[in-house]
């Protein structure tokens, strides 16, 4: 039976992250749920967001899925930036063909809208701005804000982004650096663009020396007033103080034409269609894995850029926010019907969703070293763009694309729901345990069993769980001598 303590959780952030984690939580009858978000209204900077089947996954958890429509991404082109050349054509990118509605690229706003009509009522407050938080004797973490109010949280979920304060200053040791690359993003009506050859029939990406242009639907078929995204990156840029930040500020259009002036003639149209003054200029800044994404003696979680600052590599953050959100619900779901603490539930939250990162990080890891080599051996230009092509491509990465998160909580073994027993036994009322290796157990009641051997005194009940929809297990703790 699920506990009467009441947790309270503050959340920073009201990004997909942060919306995704307080409609999970706010599902729990024991949790108190509060998210600040620092902008005075609703608000969600860049362009579009790609959306997958792990993102659909996710999004039906949430009940947020059939709020959000866009432009579909088949038969996505891979192009010469400077010839115009088709190097590849992927027809499910991203291995989207696992969900009947595919991988989309849909504005970023219709995914925050979305979200935001599944948040329940009193949960958010604007314009609170995050300054300073600290751990408190008693138990909990003081949040102070720029306006000079302040909360008390039992638990503080950093949904923050890659500048997430939270992350700053639970580990002061951190620090992100400016990736040498910066993007420039635009949505213009799609019948702007249409005049030019190719530009509009797919998604692609046109890949130069020293950069690369994406474009892409961010509306369906639907849409009275179609919009498409225009996205051009500069790889080695240089950094200048004060300048080069991460969230999106102003950029004239000389500045981004200047980057593609080399290009296809096709691209250099597009760009010139936008209208002074829509453009926004984002720098890429990333940092060293987290070995934990909790700290703070348990009262802190990290979650989607605030937990694995990897500068948007696989283009898919907004869903491991979500999930990131949806694991932590069931974790602290799953501690509470056992009574155990709040702890042991950010406990689990780490096993699951460190590793995941891990993996992430080895996978960049594995596919730079092979750009490396690829360069070295490489003698002419279009010999290292199909080289990157294949790097950009290269490897299975149906462990993001096709995540099932619900799936991923059902498969968690017992070892890891429940932290910190270094030995376990369980069995059934009925007395056979499945486990090769395990020793029958027989249950009288729920405080006293009987064993076919002898367990050590030590040993006690400490909670219950169902086998399947009739039958309980029951689980104890000991520690063997």
């Amino acid at each position: 039976m699920v506990g009467r303590t009441l947790i309270d959780v503050a959340i920073i952030g009201g990004g997909p992250g942060g919306l995704g984690t307080a409609i999970a939580l706010s599902q729990l009858p024991f949790v108190h749920v509060t998210l600040y978000e620092k902008n005075p209204e609703p608000r969600e900077a860049g362009a579009g967001i790609s959306l997958s089947t792990n993102a659909w996954k996710v999004l039906d958890l949430l009940g947020a899925s059939d709020g959000v429509k866009g432009g579909s991404k088949s038969n996505t082109h891979q192009r010469n930036a400077h010839t115009g050349a088709i190097l590849s054509v992927v027809k499910s990118p991203e291995n989207s063909k696992a969900d009947s509605r595919g991988a989309i690229r849909a504005r970023r706003t219709r995914l925050q809208s979305a979200l935001l009509s599944q948040v329940p009522e009193g949960i958010l407050q604007y314009d609170k701005k995050l300054t300073y938080l600290e751990t408190l004797p008693g138990g909990g973490v003081r949040l102070l804000f720029h306006d000079q109010t302040e909360a008390v949280a039992d638990l503080v979920v950093g949904a923050d982004g890659i500048q997430s304060i939270v992350r700053r200053t639970l580990l002061p040791g951190h620090h992100l650096s400016f990736t040498g690359t910066i993007a420039w993003r635009v949505i213009v009506p799609k019948a702007n663009l249409t005049h030019i050859p190719d530009i509009t029939s797919f998604t692609s990406w046109w890949w130069g020396e020293s950069g690369h242009v994406y474009l892409s639907d961010v509306d369906d078929d639907d849409e009275e007033n179609p919009h498409f995204e225009i996205t051009v990156r500069g790889y080695r840029e240089p950094e200048i103080s004060g300048k080069t930040v991460v969230w999106g500020i102003p950029a004239t259009n000389d500045r981004v034409a200047s980057r593609v002036q080399n290009y296809d003639q096709r691209i250099k149209d597009a760009v010139n269609v936008v209208p002074e003054g829509l453009w926004r200029e984002f720098a890429m800044f990333a940092g060293p894995r987290l070995d934990r994404i909790i700290g703070w003696d348990n009262r802190v979680a990290l979650i989607g850029d605030a937990s694995h600052p990897l500068s948007g590599a696989f283009g898919s953050g907004a869903t491991f926010a979500m999930e990131d959100g949806w694991i932590l619900a069931r974790a602290l779901e799953h501690t509470q019907s056992l009574s155990l603490p709040v702890g042991d539930a950010l406990e689990i939250f780490n096993t699951i969703r460190s590793p995941y990162y891990a993996r992430m990080y080895e996978h960049l890891d594995e596919s730079e070293e092979r750009l490396r080599k690829s360069r070295q051996e490489s003698e002419t230009f279009d010999d290292f763009l199909n080289a990157k092509i294949k790097y950009f491509l290269y490897g299975d990465k149906d462990f993001i694309y096709k995540n099932d998160i619900q799936k991923v909580w059902e498969d968690v073994p017992p070892p890891i729901r429940w932290p910190g027993f270094r030995e376990y036994i369980y069995g059934t009322s009925i007395a056979t345990l499945t486990e090769k290796g395990r020793s029958q157990i027989q249950i009288s009641s729920m405080e006293v069993f009987e064993a076919s051997y002898d367990l050590p005194t030590q040993s006690h009940l400490i909670g219950n769980f169902l086998a399947n929809e009739t039958d309980p297990y029951f689980l104890w703790q000991y520690d063997p001598a």
